[in-house]
């Protein structure tokens, strides 16, 4: 059995269903190909963002708000404003002050070490993904959002700690599709971004446990109805046609 495949057994058993080979093969063109990179740029700093916002909501004082907002802001100008390059990212990706926790918020320390590191990486991928566009002199010129994440949320519960539960556990689904995507591709990309996907597997591979956990712990309780049900919508989204073809969008029409 190979890494890959290693990697990929709990997450699949926690998926319930694969891509469907159909959107494979659209992903495989080459024209394709510069879609996939500038989704995936927008994905590695929106997976960033939900730690963030997480953090903002959930889990920090008031003064860590800003330490977070500037540790993103070379990133968001970039994507948002069109400002700064590959060079002005560079050594970007740090905390300048300490991030500190809410003094009334049991779980604050759990969810401020595990999004902390989480943010750290999807940062770095960020990175990594706009040098292999600078170095491809594929632009990003804008990219919309997809509904996977959005069609997710809507089933978001309206009260607390109830709400919490469902966006970590809807986290976890969106790393571990974001990590069999990454399997699904790397075999059709030349050698360098097969072995760039391979290493974004290998990373993220964790990070919906990570998500999971701390869902378990806010809970307090079983969760696993609450996991199924979501397990059907993301299905839902990932098998039924889908006219916007983007990394985490459904089946081709």
């Amino acid at each position: 059995m190979t890494e890959v495949e290693q990697l990929l057994i709990p997450i699949l058993s926690f998926l319930s269903c694969e891509t469907p080979e159909t959107w494979v093969d659209e992903a495989k063109k080459a024209e394709n190909l510069p879609i996939i990179l500038r989704d995936h740029l927008a994905c590695e700093l929106k997976a960033g963002q939900t730690a963030m916002f997480l953090l903002r909501k959930y889990a920090i004082d008031k003064a860590s708000h800003k330490v977070l907002l500037a540790w993103f802001e070379p990133y968001e100008d970039f994507l948002y404003r069109k400002k700064g390059d590959l060079a002005s990212l560079a050594n970007k990706n740090n905390l300048s002050k300490a991030i500190l926790p809410k003094n009334d918020s049991p779980y604050s320390q759990d969810l401020i070490d595990k999004m902390v590191l989480l943010i750290k990486e999807e940062l770095h991928h960020f990175y990594q993904v706009l040098e292999i566009m600078v170095k491809r002199d594929i632009p990003f010129d804008g990219i919309t959002a997809g509904r996977y994440a959005k069609g997710m949320l809507k089933h978001v519960k309206t009260f607390e700690p109830d709400a919490l539960v469902d966006k970590l556990i809807i986290g976890a689904f969106i790393e571990a599709r974001s990590c069999e995507r990454f399997a699904k591709l790397a075999p059709h990309l030349d050698d360098d971004l097969n072995k760039f996907y391979v290493s974004l597997l290998r990373s993220e591979a964790r990070h919906y446990q990570d998500y999971l956990t701390l869902a378990k712990q806010v809970a307090g309780q079983d969760i696993s109805e609450r996991v199924a049900y979501f397990a059907n919508v993301e299905a839902e989204l990932i098998l039924s046609p889908d006219e916007d073809f983007k990394f985490h969008s459904g089946r081709p029409v």
